[in-house]
């Protein structure tokens, strides 16, 4: 049988939940999309960016379009920064991905790290106008802020000194390793000070302006007045930006498609940092609108987009799709189930009933695995399915059925390749 003509890398967002329960949100749900997928399919598992760590997606995006996190990665905030259409000035600033969170401005608590996940991107951007630009040591070094979307923003540091971006996160929750951020299950939600990981003067003066800045961010958001609007509806103010993922230079990533060895490949992408990814890999980005919190709302344009990408002849379309990770870290079994029902009833099943089977090969996966006992990332391995009708055996697509019985992948890197291989488009 002749191979497929493009692959569809399917992500579902923090889908995959702990391997040491024998039911999971992914086995329970009624999914007729997945297991249509099953019949004729192979499956294993991952580890997105390697075994002991809980990834953050930008790594594990990375990882699963073929790229080792350890060889290209340079930090998130670049990232987020070009997926934000903003450029960087390698050597003299340094990019981040930040939060607004909620923080006792006395105490210096983190009350929130996402300020209650209720800011609106128009609050966030009125925010973010009041800090943009902000003088730091008497103009000596400068703060250029650019909301994304909802709580989520980009700070670059800049200055006319060089800086450094070997400096560890502002951010509790995350610890960094080496150039990766790990998801912390438990931390101290003290606002800390920037700490230099090196002697350098750079990376000294680089902390010292980070810490002006975010003590600066206090003072103008706190009395702002889109939070005496927000404390007045009771709502979390947004009083903090919290930092992490720095860096001060973009990923020298080679193209995909002489990476992978395809002729074209596409991402269909909502978030700036899966934006900046794709544009640093060299994909064509179909853009659609940023999450609503209505996965009925969201799905149809995100299948349209894939559609295109598939009519247009991309030898590789990625999709990732949010849903399961929010109840995930809120804690929902049940929520789980629902998302996860939600995009096989709203996207997998009319995907398979709109194109012809035989020309695309579909992988299913997660990025990581947010555990609803857990409520947040784990090292969990994470199941992967590789489906065509060229395939002679099924699968049982859940965390204990594929690490019992698939292949069991150290890194999500090395998926792409072996599904290539096994679908017979590897060059």
């Amino acid at each position: 049988m002749a191979a497929p003509l493009s692959i569809l890398l399917l992500v579902i967002d923090g889908a995959a939940d702990s391997i040491e329960d024998s039911e999971t949100p992914l086995s329970a749900a009624h999914a007729p999309g997945l297991r249509e997928l099953e019949r004729h399919a192979v499956c294993g598992t991952h580890y997105p960016v390697g075994p002991g760590i809980a990834p953050e997606s930008d790594t594990a995006t990375m990882s699963l379009l073929g790229y080792d996190p350890e060889r290209y990665y340079t930090g998130r905030g670049p990232l987020e920064a070009l997926g934000a259409g903003l450029s960087i000035r390698e050597g003299f600033e340094v990019a981040f991905r930040a939060n607004f969170a909620t923080v006792d401005p006395r105490s210096r608590k983190v009350i929130d790290r996402r300020a209650g996940r209720s800011l609106t991107s128009e609050e966030a951007r009125k925010l973010a106008a009041d800090l943009d630009g902000l003088k730091l040591r008497g103009g000596e070094g400068y703060a250029r802020v650019a909301p994304t979307v909802g709580h989520r923003a980009v700070v670059i540091i800049g200055s006319s000194r060089r800086l450094s971006d070997n400096v560890d996160n502002i951010d509790p929750a995350y610890r960094r390793r080496g150039r990766v951020s790990e998801a912390v299950s438990s931390f101290d939600p003290k606002l800390p000070r920037c700490k230099p990981l090196d002697s350098s003067p750079e990376a000294a003066f680089t902390c010292n302006l980070v810490d002006e800045f975010v003590e600066k961010s206090i003072e103008v958001l706190d009395r702002h007045p889109v939070n005496v609007d927000r404390e007045r509806r009771g709502l979390l103010k947004a009083n903090v930006l919290l930092l992490r993922d720095p860096g001060a230079s973009l990923p020298r990533m080679p193209p995909i498609s002489e990476h992978l060895g395809l002729d074209s490949a596409a991402a269909v992408a909502e978030m700036p940092v899966e934006i900046g990814i794709a544009r640093a890999a060299g994909m064509k980005v179909y853009r659609v609108s940023f999450p609503s919190g209505s996965l009925e709302r969201d799905l149809p344009e995100r299948l349209r987009a894939a559609l295109m990408a598939l009519e247009d002849g991309s030898s590789l379309v990625y999709v990732h799709l949010k849903g399961p990770d929010e109840p995930g870290h809120d804690g929902s079994f049940e929520g789980k189930v629902r998302a996860i029902e939600a995009i096989d009833k709203m996207f997998v099943r009319p995907l398979l009933d709109k194109v012809n089977l035989e020309d695309v090969g579909v992988i299913v996966t997660s990025d990581h695995a947010t555990p609803w006992r857990l409520k947040a990332h784990s090292s969990d391995p994470v199941p992967w399915m590789v489906s065509h009708p060229s395939i002679r055996s099924s699968v049982a697509f859940s965390e204990r059925s594929c690490w019992e019985q698939g292949r069991r992948l150290d890194y999500a890197w090395q998926l792409l390749p072996l599904a290539l291989a096994t679908l017979g488009l590897r060059r």
